[in-house]
């Protein structure tokens, strides 16, 4: 078998981002061709990257870029299969590439935008890490006004549009919209299903009361005007101010709530239960 240098290894492990001993081997079985070795090695790769998609990813990163004049933001969750790879440098290095791409192309399809470079990366890295690596969603604002606020902890992201305002303004009401999680924009956003499913369960609670009928109904919308206060971005306190709400601020810089989008890390993924006590037992012959 030919010696292979270091040198050799380490130029393959630059080019490709494995590591040092799959690329030894790939250059030991490769007779010392580079080119050959790149090849078989992004057939293992993709190989290795199938067998993992199946596993659930869970955690990640939700990553956010806007346009300098504020106009146009994009939001991306990444997941990987745990908190330590979502901290890891390759895998942010990867999120920023498929944010910039998602950015340069106002590409929102994600089966579409996985093409190419941006799945052959991705494939690199679950080689790297050995876990599966998904980029789950994208959205794309485009308004008169676009702020974007990314929680420190890259778990949480929110775009606020609005007509009129300033980026500021709108970095301030995402952070709002981070912190506090409204269900929708205004009292008439609310759905009518949703809205009837609460309207169904107060009236229930009212009914209980031994009111008069005309007193329960107004127990009842008054309970769900509350309730539509309470999940409704423009009448919630501004957490920065708690005695103005959203509506208010808005109003008061000129400016109109158009949307907003929020991404929380893994929201709706259902987890796979571990016991490891168990995994472990079975691993060690412990278990009938």
């Amino acid at each position: 078998m030919a010696a292979i240098s270091a040198a050799l290894v380490k130029e393959l492990r630059e080019r490709t981002g494995l590591g040092m001993m799959d690329c030894k081997k790939a250059l030991q079985a490769a007779g010392g061709d580079i080119e050959a070795a790149i090849e078989e090695l992004r057939k293992s790769s993709g190989m290795k990257a199938a067998k993992k998609a199946g596993r659930v990813a869970a955690d990640g990163v939700i990553m956010a870029r806007i346009a300098d004049e504020g106009g146009f933001g994009v939001l991306v969750e990444i997941n990987s299969e745990t908190d330590f790879v979502a901290r890891d440098e390759n895998f942010i290095g990867f999120a920023d590439q498929v944010v910039n791409t998602v950015f340069e192309q106002r590409e929102a399809d994600v089966g579409r935008l996985m093409g190419g470079d941006l799945e052959a990366a991705r494939e690199r890295l679950v080689q790297k890490v050995g876990e599966n690596i998904n980029v789950r969603r994208v959205a794309l604002v485009e308004a008169d006004t676009v702020g974007a606020y990314v929680h420190g902890n890259s778990r949480i992201g929110v775009l606020v549009a609005l007509q009129g305002g300033t980026t500021e303004l709108a970095r301030d009401i995402a952070m709002h919209v981070a912190a506090v999680n409204p269900r929708v924009g205004r009292p008439e956003d609310m759905p009518a299903d949703e809205l009837a499913k609460e309207r169904e369960i107060y009236a229930a609670q009212a009914a209980d009361s031994g009111k008069p009928p005309e007193i329960v109904e107004k127990m009842i919308e008054g309970r769900v005007r509350k309730f539509l206060a309470e999940v409704s971005l423009v009448e919630q306190p501004f957490v920065k101010d708690p005695d103005t709400r959203v509506g208010k601020l808005l109003k008061q810089a000129g400016a109109e709530l158009v949307g907003f989008t929020r991404f929380e890390v893994g929201e709706g993924i259902e987890r796979e239960e571990v016991d490891f006590a168990a995994e472990v037992a079975a691993q060690a012959g412990l278990t009938d």
